[in-house]
């Protein structure tokens, strides 16, 4: 439940409508409690929102919980919200944004493996700070194990591997 209505929130919008917002940001701030710490330093919050976010395992009875939430929502309003939401959903699973970007390394990973020296190279130039020597050794390995029918060990660590790079090159690690 909403705390109290702000008549500086309303810019033409229905009470109804303020109240969906409203919200909506407790709720983002409430899936905020459940992040990891270090996920947590890599979103644009203010100081109080982070000790809030801190503070909110300690909550532990029911009602207090809920209103620690409330709190947690009240101070969700002075954050950037667009910013948190692009992080979140690049590290949620189940959006769109995370789908594409998995298979967009996947494609990378089996043109690394099938591709000539010419992919590589275009792989360097998306990631400067590829270490070329590594990464063309797990190349040479997978296409050694594919030549002579073994598990793909080494494919996997190709993924793993530039899924770093990646996640590096975006700010999420």
């Amino acid at each position: 439940m909403v705390d109290s209505y702000d008549d500086s929130l309303d810019e033409g919008k229905s009470k109804t409508q303020v109240k969906r917002e409203l919200h909506a940001l407790t709720d983002l701030g409430e899936r905020l409690t459940t992040l990891k710490p270090d996920v947590l330093d890599r979103l644009p919050l203010t100081d109080a929102l982070r000790r809030a976010l801190a503070d909110a395992s300690k909550h532990t009875a029911n009602i207090a919980r809920k209103r620690h939430i409330q709190f947690i929502g009240k101070l969700m309003r002075d954050q950037d919200i667009d910013a948190i939401l692009v992080l979140l959903d690049q590290l949620d699973a189940s959006t769109r944004q995370y789908n594409e970007r998995f298979h967009n390394l996947e494609r990378w990973r089996d043109r690394l493996v099938a591709g000539p020296d010419q992919v590589l190279e275009a792989f360097f130039a998306d990631y400067p700070e590829t270490d070329r020597q590594h990464l063309r050794n797990l190349v040479r390995q997978a296409q050694h194990e594919t030549a002579h029918n073994k598990p793909p060990a080494t494919t996997r660590k190709i993924f793993k591997y530039i899924r770093e790079l990646d996640e590096t090159q975006r700010g999420l690690r």
